[in-house]
C-alpha cells in the first residue's frame, strides 16, 4: 500500500467482552482500539453466538442493515445485523446472526472435540453477511483483517466474487492466523457450497479434502499479508504462506503483552 491507511475491517471470530475473556478475544479488542486510537476509522464484525448476553451488552437490530436473504446449499438463509457500543473505547460491534446458525449456547462445537456438523455454512454466511453488510454502508476499507477460522472464507468472496466492487477496490487483506482448527474437518460438500458466481470448483479443490489446515491454506492465497497470532500458529501455515511470497509476521509474544504489537500491526498495514 505504502502509505498511510485511512480504514480498516475487523472480521473476528471472537472480541472480548462480548465472550469470556481469552488471550485471542482479547487481542481482538486491544488491536481495534490501538488502531483507532491511531486516527484510523474502523469497523469491528463478529458472529452473534447464542453465548452472548444481548441485555448485558445492550445489542439493538439494525434495521436498516437486516433483511437481506444468503443462499446456502439452495436454503434461504435470513441476515439479521445487531450493533453494540463500548463506550470505554469509543467503539461500535457489528453482529452478523441467523437463528440456525448462531443461536446455539455453544461457539464452535459441542464439544472441544466434537465440531458443529455445519460450520462450513456457517463460515459461507458470516462472509457473505459481512461484506453484504459493508457494502450497504458504501463503506470502503484500505485493509480487513480477518481473525479466526471463520472468517477464513471471505478472503476468496473478497478477490473473486467482489473484486469488481468499487467498495472493495483497493481492500487489502491481512489474515491473522492461530490454531483454532488443526485437525477439525469441515462438511463433506464444503467445496461445494463455497463455490460461488465468480468462483469455480477448480479454485477451491485444496477443499475436497474440508479440513481446518486446508480452509486457512485457500484464506491465505487469497491474502496480501499473514500474521502468526499466537505461539502456537501451526508452522506448516506460516511456512505455506512464505512460499507463496507473502509478507508475513512472526508471533512475537513479548509485543503481545505489553500491546506493542499494535504499531507493528499498524506498520504492517501500512507496507502491504
Amino acid at each position: 500500500m505504502g502509505q498511510n491507511i485511512n480504514r480498516v475491517l475487523f472480521v473476528n471470530s471472537e472480541m472480548a467482552p462480548y465472550l469470556p475473556d481469552s488471550d485471542f478475544s482479547c487481542a481482538a479488542k486491544t488491536l481495534a482500539q490501538g488502531i483507532q486510537d491511531k486516527k484510523v476509522e474502523i469497523r469491528s464484525f463478529m458472529p452473534r453466538y447464542g453465548l452472548i448476553n444481548e441485555r448485558k451488552h445492550q445489542l439493538h437490530e439494525v434495521i436498516r442493515l437486516s433483511g437481506m436473504n444468503i443462499i446456502i446449499d439452495d436454503v434461504d438463509r435470513p441476515l439479521i445485523i445487531k450493533v453494540a457500543s463500548l463506550p470505554s473505547a469509543r467503539m461500535q460491534v457489528y453482529f452478523i446472526d441467523n437463528d440456525d446458525f448462531f443461536r446455539r449456547k455453544a461457539l464452535y462445537g459441542e464439544s472441544e472435540d466434537k465440531f458443529f456438523k455445519d460450520n462450513g455454512a456457517r463460515a459461507i454466511f458470516f462472509a457473505r453477511g459481512v461484506l453484504e453488510t459493508v457494502k450497504k454502508l458504501r463503506w470502503s476499507p484500505d485493509v480487513i483483517h480477518c481473525s479466526g477460522w471463520i472468517s477464513h472464507v471471505l478472503p476468496i468472496y473478497l478477490k473473486k466474487y467482489y473484486k469488481d466492487d468499487p467498495i472493495f477496490s483497493d481492500s487489502k487483506v491481512v489474515l491473522n492466523l492461530v490454531n483454532d482448527t488443526e485437525g477439525k474437518s469441515f462438511e463433506k460438500n464444503f467445496a461445494d457450497a463455497v463455490t460461488f458466481q465468480g468462483i469455480s470448483r477448480s479454485d477451491v479443490a485444496i477443499l475436497d479434502k474440508p479440513t481446518g489446515t486446508n480452509l486457512a491454506k485457500l484464506a491465505i492465497d487469497y491474502s496480501d499479508g499473514v500474521i502468526a497470532g499466537a505461539a502456537d500458529t501451526p508452522a506448516e501455515l506460516m511456512e505455506y504462506a512464505k512460499s507463496k511470497g507473502l509478507p508475513t509476521l512472526d508471533f512475537n509474544a513479548k509485543k503481545l503483552a505489553d500491546g506493542s504489537f499494535v504499531d507493528t500491526y499498524h506498520d504492517f498495514y501500512n507496507s502491504l
